[in-house]
């Protein structure tokens, strides 16, 4: 789709009258479409990359082990997408639509690009129409067969959209207020009277030479007897200007990344409060949206009986942050010695390859830490009092 179809079904313009439009208008309309465009694709891509980074583990029977579901969620999903790939255009069709279609044919997960679900109360949900990229299934599907994603009980994008049609009246003035405040503005005196080709040489000196002039580096205005012009000059003025429209910009970003539970802070970059913005991401967008992910996947291809007997996937958040190994050091030596994690467990969560001994997947724990009722019992026999 070019550039100009796509600001035409973007903008509300039918496809046969997009033509009609001339392309500065509908490029000026388009503006306020990229201001949208490059903040909730701001919200949607930081999701998207944050959940890639997850492994979906699964076990069976309440041990965890590495097979073909294992292989379809963390490696080749399809024939033609890769892992990442497949969740993007998961999350960007939930993100966009407020809900997401994934079936699988033929032992390959596809995620819808259109269809149209059939709700009843009493019975499964009825999909018709699903297509994916060029193809379009000639049968239906029921709920059990396929994977629906609903993000909100309400579709926020559109809320935020309207916020921003208010909004964006804002952004619109201020860019005119700056371009106004930069043009060249002067004062033309007539002295001569109308004749034949007054009008056509007034014509000529305000579409042509009078744009020239403004335009040009270096110029030189010929003006007939008659004619005077007067210069008013332009103000000057700072960045101040155009930093004005920037914060307003970077308000429409602040409210979509709201609408999606994303804080402000990471879409801006400021350094200030990240561990603290990164804490809140994690815990009220990813962690919540992993779940309704892992929700849908277990009460479907898992099913009641296989899930009350160990059989899911579960999505591991843990490896999203980047981990510093010097800088966990400490940390890692301290799990290790309590006996609350194994030397696998931890090479787990630090992302490296696990070792194929024995000890490293035993619990160790140091010799200083005996049991409290241990402590208390010897107290009791020697002096009654308790060693610190």
């Amino acid at each position: 789709m070019g550039i100009r179809a796509w600001l035409a079904r973007r903008l509300g313009v039918p496809g046969e009258s997009a033509q009609e439009v001339p392309p500065e208008t509908l490029f000026e309309l388009g503006t306020d479409v990229y201001i949208r465009e490059l903040a909730f694709w701001s919200c949607a891509n930081l999701i998207a990359n944050t959940v890639s980074k997850c492994e979906f583990k699964t076990f069976f029977q309440g041990e965890e082990v590495r097979k073909d579901e294992y292989y379809l969620w963390n490696v080749a999903p399809n024939r033609n997408q890769g892992r990442s790939a497949f969740l993007h255009k998961l999350l960007a069709r939930l993100y966009r639509d407020n809900e997401a279609l994934v079936i699988e044919h033929g032992g390959q997960l596809l995620v819808a690009d259109s269809f149209q679900r059939t709700a009843y109360t009493l019975y499964d949900d009825v999909f018709t129409g699903v297509a994916v990229d060029d193809f379009t299934f000639q049968r239906s599907f029921s709920q059990p067969e396929v994977l629906y994603f609903r993000l909100h009980a309400r579709d926020m994008r559109r809320v935020a959209d309207g916020l921003y049609q208010a909004y964006s009246k804002l952004i619109a003035y201020g860019m005119k207020a700056y371009q106004k405040s930069r043009g060249q503005r002067g004062v033309l005196q007539i002295d001569t009277l109308k004749n034949p080709q007054w009008e056509e040489y007034f014509r000529k000196l305000q579409n042509e030479h009078f744009k020239t002039f403004f335009s040009a580096e270096n110029a030189v205005l010929p003006l007939f007897s008659g004619y005077s012009y007067a210069d008013l000059g332009s103000k000057t003025y700072t960045n101040e200007g155009t930093r004005d429209i920037r914060a307003m910009i970077d308000d429409v970003s602040d409210f979509t990344a709201k609408a999606f539970g994303v804080p402000p802070a990471l879409l801006s970059g400021r350094v200030a409060g990240t561990k603290d913005a990164l804490d809140s991401f994690l815990t009220f967008c990813i962690d919540p949206l992993c779940g309704l992910l892992e929700e849908e996947i277990n009460r479907k291809r898992t099913g009641r009986t296989g899930f009350l007997a160990g059989t899911r996937v579960q999505i591991d958040t843990r490896r999203i942050r980047h981990t510093d190994l010097l800088g966990v050091a400490a940390s890692v030596d301290k799990l290790i010695a309590s006996g609350a994690f194994s030397v696998n467990e931890i090479r787990a969560v630090l992302g490296q390859p696990q070792l194929d001994e024995d000890w490293a997947g035993q619990h160790f724990i140091t010799k200083n830490y005996e049991p409290a009722a241990a402590l208390a019992a010897a107290g009791r026999e020697g002096d009654g009092t308790l060693e610190t």
